[in-house]
């Protein structure tokens, strides 16, 4: 049950900000006069519509997208200099052009998407995707502000009863051979929480941590809460070989393949994992670093769509860092709501922090300059307005619209070559799935 709540969830919260994306469109088209005819969630055969004003509404068969229909998109041909179709994409262009124009209403023509001026066309353009991103930093904030993040605290979940060498099996118990750990031989115990080290505050696990390494073999004054009563501790760290750690958290290798290791003071203390909530400021922060992520993914979304068809063919396993579809994403959701031995907080936040980062890759993802996505049409009306500057700049008389019909077929190929790698994303999701 668990399982498919979460996958609804997913899904109620897919629709949702595919809706609000278009509604980020379709709000400052209305604003600027723009008649917008449909607004709709999903592709296909209508399932259910209701005209309110001169807007149709509906939800729609497919729900993988969604689109609000802007009237007067493109010129038509009387607006770019009535242009000859000679091939096969001039007519083509021409078709939109002329089934753009006849949804243009008698008398309306100054309503036509294709009139406003570019500063207008950008925000109408870039009102979906900012809505994504809007919707990022919500979920984001209700994460980060509300639940926090799994954060490693000076409450000791264990406290080691000898110190084992650093190449020890995790399975290694103590024998009567071993040393007693300084902790243990100091009198700490499991759930005592480290209130100073050395004479100084201790205010975080990687303080206390730093603090711990850099010792040397000398008494040390600690003082731990213990069933809410201070205790004071004398406790003597031993200096033992450890492994060095990058800044990514993974062992440091030498050239033969060991691990690095470097002497630091050790006591043998666990900490406990907690939900700590964080600053406000953390938020854009967390924004910006998923959104840099995400741009580097599509940066390399063809070599990654290869790999992704490379292991379907060789049938071999797929890598953590693989693209996955809204099937895949559904079975994380799933498998974050059954994991066992984590608490409703974490699997909630988790499950928060994944749909804010799918926002943001629909953010990133539609400002691909490319039409049919929203950053084609950017750099439509930008090239539009870079025209109407040069024109005004030189003297020269003010240039009619940019004439985006031509752009239609491409918009074609992109949309066929999309619906291509979401069927194989969707295809690669069920048959040879993600492991992580």
């Amino acid at each position: 049950m668990a399982y498919l709540v979460a996958v609804l969830i997913v899904v109620v919260v897919l629709l949702l900000s595919i809706g609000l994306h278009e509604v980020g469109h379709m709000v400052p088209a209305k604003r600027f006069g723009v008649r917008v005819s449909h607004y709709m969630i999903g592709f296909g055969p209508t399932l259910w519509s209701r005209t309110r004003g001169e807007t149709e509404y509906g939800l729609k068969a497919i729900p993988l997208g969604g689109y609000v229909r802007l009237v007067g998109m493109y010129p038509p041909d009387a607006a770019v200099g009535n242009p000859p179709a000679r091939t096969w994409l001039g007519r083509l262009a021409k078709d939109a052009r002329q089934a753009s124009a006849e949804e243009i209403l008698p008398g309306q023509d100054d309503r036509a998407f294709y009139h406003l001026s570019t500063p207008k066309k950008l925000v109408v353009m870039l009102g979906g995707p900012v809505m994504n991103l809007v919707i990022a930093f919500v979920l984001m904030a209700v994460v980060l502000l509300g639940f926090g993040l799994p954060t490693y605290t000076p409450h000791l979940a264990g406290v080691s009863q000898c110190v084992l060498p650093a190449d020890a099996p995790a399975t290694r118990t103590c024998t009567s051979s071993d040393v007693a750990a300084p902790a243990a031989a100091a009198g700490l115990e499991p759930g005592d929480t480290v209130v100073s080290f050395a004479g100084t505050e201790v205010t975080s696990w990687d303080q206390l941590s730093g603090l711990i390494r850099g010792t040397g073999e000398e008494a040390v004054p600690v003082v731990v809460e213990r069933d809410g009563e201070l205790v004071d501790l004398t406790i003597t760290p031993i200096v033992a070989e450890r492994p060095v750690y990058d800044a990514n958290d993974e062992p440091v290798l030498d050239a033969a393949g060991d691990a690095v290791t470097e002497p630091v003071g050790f006591l043998g203390i666990t900490p406990s994992q907690e939900m700590v909530r964080q600053s406000p400021l953390s938020v854009p922060a967390a924004v910006a670093d998923t959104t840099w992520q995400t741009i580097t993914v599509v940066a390399t979304l063809p070599s990654r769509v290869v790999d992704l068809v490379q292991s379907q063919v060789n049938d071999t396993p797929r890598d953590e860092t693989s693209i996955i579809g809204v099937v895949g994403i559904g079975r994380f959701a799933g498998e974050i709501a059954t994991t066992d031995g984590i608490g409703w907080q974490l699997k909630a936040a988790s499950l928060l922090q994944m749909l804010a980062a799918l926002n943001i890759a629909l953010f990133v993802f539609n400002l691909i300059p490319l039409p049919p996505l929203d950053g084609g049409h950017v750099v439509a009306a930008l090239w539009e307005g870079a025209r109407r500057q040069v024109a005004r700049v030189r003297g020269l008389p003010r240039p009619g619209p940019f004439d985006s019909a031509k752009l239609v077929p491409l918009a074609y190929s992109v949309f066929i070559l999309l619906g291509a790698v979401g069927l194989l994303l969707i295809y690669a999701d069920i048959v040879n799935p993600v492991q992580i």
